[in-house]
């Protein structure tokens, strides 16, 4: 009898296979072949993932509360579960701005290339009320640099005219009209069928299965138990569909990778030229979040919750950490990440299905970490200097941004513009690297996942709710 391959190599070798494929395709020309036939799988992927997550979410949070012993516990372990994604979603933006300041990505443009660049930074200032000179510096003042000015105001110009740029733009503007208090506002549904319709509203739903689940504890036990009862029932269905669903996920995680490359360019240079132009930076970003995923999410857990291994929390962990990679969204992977974390890693019921709900939605570390990089590089090739106190300023943006990024592929691009504006540069510099985003979007899931695995993880063994088995076969 010949033994099962285990889910995550069979993951892996979908993913390898996916990308093998498509580099094969875009040298023979059958690029519009797999957008056409083979891409479609992998949004069906998607699809699927994404209309088991909300109605888990919204069971799993209502059992998770109602069967609480002590109701107590569940401010406890609220404020717990906020104050670790608080610290990581720090810490990362702080590995980031200590990577970006130490390889100085933006130094490896061309010199001239960076004058002509700090010269529209200056066009742009002059055209924008409010903004001044970071720095106090002027290129374009200097008689030897007179040839770029007309030059600079035409793509300064053209970059105003971008349709990508304008729309996240404004999506930024209306997140900053918002009031301070609009975040819990926010939080509470005026409906909340609208709000399980709407994915980027989980928010609301997560509101709704607490609130929820607290009346129930409040209410006599023969009273609620049917409705327990069917809740649970519901719940454990909706785990089943994952359950099927991921029986077939080598084959959607191949066609997501095949259709993700074929989308970038025609031809296997194109792709490789895509990522010279951005080496530096796309390196700084991967590094920082390598550092993150290996090192960081690991260290802690085996300083606070020494039984899980360094080797078998990826090899438990690495079926979500896969399919976060594949479909770039914490939103849709949420499923797979809850029974991960449940089954391979032993955390309880109750903590799985309050922390990682609330986790897909405002644990952002990826995001946070890449938009401090960002930043700094984009300041770098402009030849702005960013002072400490400016720097400090992309930590409590970067931070308090990641919280509102939905949890979907490159909302984070929006929430870079608002740290870009915070610190005073032009918020259509975004553009510049937009060719590798989708790419790195995909490592920066990575990282959000992992962080919710961890910090789940560790609220279960504070809370003495951690029933980690070394003898466990995945």
């Amino acid at each position: 009898m010949t033994k099962q391959i285990p889910l995550h190599w069979k993951i892996i070798i979908g993913l390898i296979l996916g990308i093998i494929y498509s580099f094969v395709s875009s040298h023979f020309g059958w690029n519009r072949f797999t957008i056409n036939w083979i891409d479609p799988f992998g949004t069906i992927f998607i699809r699927l993932l994404k209309f088991i997550a909300v109605p888990l979410v919204l069971f799993s949070i209502i059992s998770g509360v109602a069967s609480l012993p002590d109701p107590s516990k569940l401010g406890r372990m609220g404020a717990k579960t906020l104050g670790a994604y608080l610290l990581t979603t720090v810490f990362a933006v702080s590995v980031g701005l200590f990577l970006v300041n130490i390889l100085n990505p933006g130094n490896y443009i061309a010199e001239n290339q960076r004058i002509k660049n700090r010269i529209k930074y200056e066009v742009w200032v002059a055209q924008t009320s409010g903004v001044d000179l970071i720095d106090g510096t002027s290129y374009s003042s200097d008689p030897q640099y007179a040839d770029y000015l007309n030059q600079a105001s035409q793509e300064v110009a053209a970059e105003a005219g971008n349709q990508s740029v304008e729309s996240r733009m404004q999506a930024a503007e209306n997140l900053k009209a918002t009031t301070p208090l609009q975040f819990i506002v926010d939080f509470v549904p005026d409906n909340i069928f609208a709000a399980l319709s709407d994915g980027g509203r989980m928010l609301q739903v997560i509101f709704f299965g607490i609130f929820f689940g607290i009346v129930m504890i409040l209410l006599p036990k023969e009273t609620v138990q049917p409705v327990l009862a069917v809740i649970n029932g519901a719940n454990e269905v909706f785990l089943k569909m994952v359950e099927l669903i991921m029986n077939a996920a080598p084959f959607f995680v191949f066609a997501l990778m095949a259709g993700v490359i074929a989308k970038m360019a025609d031809t296997p240079s194109e792709v490789l030229e895509i990522f010279k132009g951005l080496l530096s930076y796309s390196v700084t970003v991967l590094l920082g979040l390598l550092i993150m995923i290996f090192i960081i999410y690991p260290g802690i857990l085996m300083f606070f919750v020494r039984k899980i291994s360094y080797l078998e929390f990826f090899k438990r962990f690495s079926p979500a950490q896969f399919l976060a990679f594949s479909t770039s969204s914490s939103a849709a992977t949420l499923p797979v990440t809850m029974e991960c974390v449940r089954d391979n890693l032993g955390v309880s019921k109750n903590v799985t299905n309050f922390v990682l709900p609330i986790g897909a939605t405002v644990n952002m570390d990826g995001t946070s970490l890449y938009q401090a990089v960002a930043v700094v590089f984009l300041a770098q090739m402009h030849l702005v200097e960013l002072t400490f106190d400016q720097q400090l300023t992309i930590v409590l943006t970067a931070t308090l941004a990641s919280i509102g990024s939905a949890a979907v592929p490159s909302a984070g691009l929006v929430m870079l513009i608002v740290v870009l504006q915070s610190v005073g540069l032009n918020p259509a510099w975004i553009a510049v690297i937009f060719p590798v985003d989708r790419i790195l979007d995909m490592f920066r899931t990575v990282v959000n996942v992992t962080g919710d695995a961890t910090v789940s993880t560790l609220i279960a063994q504070t809370e003495g709710e951690l029933s980690y088995d070394p003898q466990l076969k995945i």
